[in-house]
């Protein structure tokens, strides 16, 4: 069975905060050792507006990981580590289509269709869940240091644009700091919504250019998901 991947989201307020900077600390010993766990990070969020530290958002943290099974995943959520959280959401992602590394890893190996060939340019797994909806997107970036004024010039307009994006359910920045590693999370309708904001935007086509040839990111992940729960 392919594996899962979940997003995990917890909202705090006031001396919430604290616990949760705490947590952070605290859950990476936990991952450590859990279950069924592949590969996991913990985040930091924002609104992704601009990628500085101004787009901090002190009352959500949050968690990307790929397990063995839903089982490890449910195992694992029933500590009650986040117990003080105000709100709490899990979504439950199927890997469809990805190429990148994630510190310098493939966060989804082993989840290619038997069908699939090595030499594809982007790794895809079993054909029968490429039509499943929702569609979920998600970025991560290591950007070079001698790119984060031209990268940080550029990313507004794409901000604006997925912002008013016809087909987008949700959006929100990710990253595991505040400046240099820095990614997106978006759930679409279809994937032929998150098509026409990729493809068809002409801001979000200037990135994807630039991306290449100014060589932008060290080091780069772009991921597709089935919305398989929330």
């Amino acid at each position: 069975m392919p594996a899962v991947a979940t997003l995990h989201l917890q909202q705090v307020h006031g001396i919430g905060v604290v616990k949760a900077v705490g947590r952070m600390v605290l859950d990476r010993r936990r991952l450590a050792s859990a279950t069924g766990l592949r590969f996991a990070k913990l985040l930091g969020t924002g609104d992704g507006a601009t990628f500085t530290p101004r787009d901090a958002d002190l009352y959500r943290w949050g968690m990307f990981a790929v397990w063995d099974s839903i089982e490890a995943v449910d195992r694992f959520d029933a500590e009650p580590r986040w117990a003080f959280a105000d709100e709490r959401a899990r979504i439950d992602l199927q890997p469809l289509r990805w190429r990148g590394r994630w510190a310098r890893r493939d966060p989804f190996a082993g989840c290619v269709g038997p069908e699939t060939s090595c030499s594809e340019p982007d790794r895809v797994a079993p054909k029968d869940c490429a039509t499943t909806t929702p569609i979920a997107a998600l970025t991560r970036a290591r950007v070079r240091p001698t790119q984060w004024l031209a990268f940080g010039r550029a990313v507004p307009p794409v901000a604006n644009a997925s912002n008013r994006a016809d087909g987008r359910r949700f959006a929100i920045g990710i990253g595991e700091a505040p400046i240099g590693l820095q990614g997106t999370f978006s759930m679409w309708e279809s994937a032929a919504a998150l098509d026409a904001f990729a493809y068809a935007t002409p801001a979000h086509r200037e990135v994807i250019q630039r991306t290449r040839s100014d060589g932008w990111y060290a080091e780069e992940l772009f991921a597709r998901f089935a919305v398989m729960a929330i």
